[in-house]
């Protein structure tokens, strides 16, 4: 349903947001070829591309108070830009690198899009062994891979269907063993900083090549949670050899027989069935939908695999610090401010990351712009105020419902660190784009910040500022 949502404030000041090629397709419906839901008539409210900007002093007399908060704690970093003009309109502290939390996500969208295109699509394959019987699984960092139809992400590709292509390969040859090959990750497979918890049960995983339903282990548990808002969940402890086992099931090979090893390298004139060779294959949803997830959910394993597709998409190591110094170098090619970034992870998990709010904002109008349109795509998943994903039970009390529906953003939440950057259509009509994150807030609780972090972006969307 998010999929489909229609960027109107952009389109009315002019920005690119019309999804080049396909992309459109692939928002439009589900794998089976359903159109998705459509969304209420007024998400979002129509920007004026003539309306009368805001003037810097306006949007201070209304912002000055909130953002002094106790709430918010002493150190609050906000940035806020004319979309159309690029003009500055609050500065405090909007060059100064801050703890994230998972607004980070935004920055991991923005450089998996640039790194790959809107309809890249990551493999897992199914290659003949080096013993007869011997089938490999070979991981590409596919987080949302189903193991039938029943996944934890509607039209995911599955490795039931994979098995299928495995047995029409070997021709009736029944399978033996099942080789699970996730070495294209190197390095630790927790970030340093994480929670005890996040690993087996929390909001991430071992992040690991090969996973399915991105690690969880009780399904229909995380399933439901998920459909009442919490995405926390229990997280299996090797999500490689837990989708060996799977695939290994489909194949009739006992659970015994799947151990961990490298594939063997198929050779150039390399026969079917031969050692290396290619049994199956299954493709990923496009990187647009899986943005999408990332955004919409903020989804912590999706951030984490698509940080490490950065980094193979530049020929460096699909590790932690290998994705966060190519995220770091495509932000710079973007022309973007890194003198105040430091990245630990893609997902924003880590209390050590630090991003600007001049860098954020600046990120948003560079995807709105039509300079770079594989960008623009990155907007199909923000949550919209009282609506939509993260934000879907926000701007309800009566001191933010002014944001309900004309507020498009990403939120993170950290202990002490609370943020909210995206989009804000003003009273008299304006976009303008916002960042806005505290990293000393009083460690008593998250109702509160989190409501003058809603009060911030409604109070732009009430006023026009002038």
């Amino acid at each position: 349903m998010l999929a489909s949502v229609v960027l109107l404030a952009l389109a009315a000041v002019g920005v690119a947001v019309v999804w080049p090629g396909p992309a459109a397709e692939w928002r439009a419906g589900n794998a089976e070829g359903q159109p998705a839901a459509q969304p209420p008539p007024a998400v979002l409210a129509a920007a004026d591309r003539n309306a009368p900007e805001p003037a810097a002093a306006g949007v201070r007399a209304v912002l000055d108070p909130l953002v002094g908060s106790a709430a918010l704690g002493d150190r609050v970093n906000v940035s806020v830009t004319d979309v159309a003009t690029g003009a500055t309109l609050y500065d405090q502290g909007a060059g100064d690198g801050t703890v994230p939390a998972s607004v980070t996500k935004l920055v991991t969208a923005a450089t998996v899009l640039a790194a790959h295109g809107p309809g890249h699509r990551i493999p897992t394959r199914a290659v003949a062994g080096a013993a007869p019987g011997e089938v490999v699984l070979i991981g590409g960092g596919d987080p949302t891979l189903a193991v039938d139809g029943d996944g934890f992400y509607p039209g995911a590709a599955r490795l039931d269907e994979l098995a299928a292509q495995v047995t029409t390969a070997l021709g009736g040859e029944d399978p033996t063993r099942v080789v699970v090959d996730s070495s294209l990750y190197s390095g630790p497979v927790h970030a340093p900083g994480w929670d005890d918890d996040d690993p087996t049960d929390g909001y991430a995983s071992a992040i690991t090549a090969l996973m399915t339903d991105g690690a969880r282990g009780d399904l229909e548990q995380a399933k439901r949670n998920h459909d009442n808002g919490v995405h926390r969940a229990e997280r299996v402890a090797e999500p490689d050899l837990h989708a060996g086992v799977a695939f290994a099931r489909l194949l009739g090979v006992p659970a015994d027989a799947v151990e961990r090893g490298p594939a063997p390298e198929a050779g150039a004139d390399a026969t079917a069935g031969a050692p290396g060779s290619e049994l199956g294959v299954v493709q990923s949803l496009p990187m647009v939908r899986l943005v999408d997830i990332m955004i919409a959910d903020s989804d912590n394993v999706v951030a984490e695999a698509l940080a490490r597709q950065v980094a193979l998409a530049r020929g460096q190591p699909a590790s932690f610090s290998g994705a966060a110094e190519s995220m770091a170098a495509v932000v710079e090619e973007l022309g973007l401010p890194v003198d105040a970034l430091t990245l630990t992870d893609g997902s924003g998990l880590s209390p050590a990351n630090r991003i600007s709010p001049a860098l954020i904002t600046d990120l948003i109008r560079l995807a709105a712009d039509g300079s770079r349109p594989e960008l623009a795509t990155l907007f199909g998943g923000l949550p919209v105020a009282a609506w939509s994903g993260t934000l879907v039970n926000r701007y309800t009390d009566v001191a933010a419902q002014a944001g309900a529906g004309m507020v498009r953003a990403k939120t993170g939440t950290l202990t002490g660190v609370h943020a909210i950057a995206g989009l804000v259509t003003t009273a008299d009509g304006r976009l303008l784009t916002f960042a806005v994150l505290t990293d000393r807030a009083p460690g008593n609780g998250v109702e509160a910040p989190r409501l003058e972090l809603d009060r911030i972006a409604a109070a732009l969307a009430a006023c026009g500022c002038r």
